[in-house]
């Protein structure tokens, strides 16, 4: 919702100020069709990559980023509906947590065109905590990429 390409701006503004963690690769910004609710406008995609220090748990990072979202002017009233913005952790490291509060991978990831080709983008070599590489899950989706529109 709103200027997109500016809420992107601004969240990584925010995620590169916090402390013990620097934003160090941006991938593109892609626009892409919604995937559950679909009558609505499409989104703004981006993926960032970030430096933690030895003292930032992923789970300092999602509150945080949490944080941000609230700032920025995020509304909790319509699951998979239009936000001004949506933060995640898609990856820690190759840390595998489940908990109540965070699941990393994130668990619909490997899924999604919009999360994957921009973080091909900025990490072609990628390796999932169980093996897989990027381009072999990206080989088993269905998409269309166009410019910056992504169709899944």
């Amino acid at each position: 919702m709103g200027d997109t390409d500016a809420n992107l701006a601004n969240a990584i503004a925010a995620i590169d100020s916090l402390e013990g963690v620097s934003v160090s690769e941006t991938s593109s910004i892609f626009r892409t069709e919604p995937q559950e609710k679909k009558d609505q406008s499409w989104f703004a995609n981006q993926v960032v990559s970030v430096i933690c220090s030895e003292y930032v748990t992923a789970y300092d990072l999602l509150n945080n980023l949490l944080k941000i979202e609230n700032t920025l002017g995020r509304v909790r009233d319509e699951r998979f509906g239009p936000r001004v913005i949506d933060l995640d952790v898609l990856l820690f490291g190759n840390n595998v947590i489940e908990s109540e509060d965070l699941i990393v991978p994130h668990p619909r990831m490997t899924e999604r065109a919009f999360v994957l080709v921009p973080l091909q983008e900025i990490a072609p070599q990628l390796q999932f905590p169980d093996g897989r590489g990027l381009e072999d899950v990206l080989a088993n989706l269905e998409y269309r990429v166009d410019a910056d529109q992504i169709w899944q």
